[in-house]
């Protein structure tokens, strides 16, 4: 179960670390296995993602990848933000914190494997529609056709992660400039983040 990256991440811990111990221990005690991915350790079953371990400045969380389809009957899960539609987390500011949700994080691990073992997964909604493009996108996209073409290949949630950061600008002018500093991106079918 045990990954030596992961062991590596933890003794470099600065903040956290025997927060994460003790969530490592109850996690270590599941059908999980333990991996690192994105500079952090990841618990899979069967080689998918369940849940994920995220340090912050005044808090550290477990991040269940699917946890919007979860069981949870305490309501300890907590939404990750406002743009998030299926991962919801576990918050802890002590270890107290962690001993005091053995029982209920052992359940939703259970749950979370339930649930990808059954291959549920949230449903997306429908693709943004044209009302939904700032102007600078559209008046780009009807001048320049394969462009249109190119951003609507990219999936779904390529399409939102681009839309939330154009619309997040108030201005014009900054909305013309973060769409055309990207154009290239999505030229090539690149996210965001990718």
């Amino acid at each position: 179960m045990s990954d030596s990256r992961v062991d590596e991440y933890a003794a470099s811990l600065e903040r956290w670390r025997d927060e994460f111990a003790a969530l490592r221990t109850i996690l270590s005690d599941t059908e999980l296995t333990e991996a690192f991915k994105w500079h952090k350790p990841c618990y899979t079953h069967a080689g998918k993602n369940i849940v994920i371990f995220q340090p912050f400045n005044h808090l550290c969380a477990l991040m269940f990848f699917k946890g919007a389809l979860l069981n949870d009957p305490n309501a300890l899960l907590r939404e990750q933000g406002d743009n998030s539609r299926s991962s919801l987390r576990l918050e802890f500011r002590s270890v107290a914190d962690v001993t005091s949700v053995k029982r209920a994080l052992r359940d939703l691990v259970a749950d979370a494997i339930r649930v990808q073992q059954a291959g549920l997964g949230v449903k997306t909604p429908a693709p943004p529609i044209h009302r939904d493009y700032p102007n600078e996108l559209a008046a780009l996209m009807d001048a320049d056709p394969a462009f249109r073409d190119a951003f609507e290949r990219l999936t779904p949630g390529r399409q939102r992660g681009y839309l939330l950061h154009f619309n997040g600008a108030k201005r014009s002018a900054t909305r013309a400039a973060r769409i055309e500093r990207v154009q290239d991106r999505i030229m090539e079918g690149f996210g965001m983040h990718d």
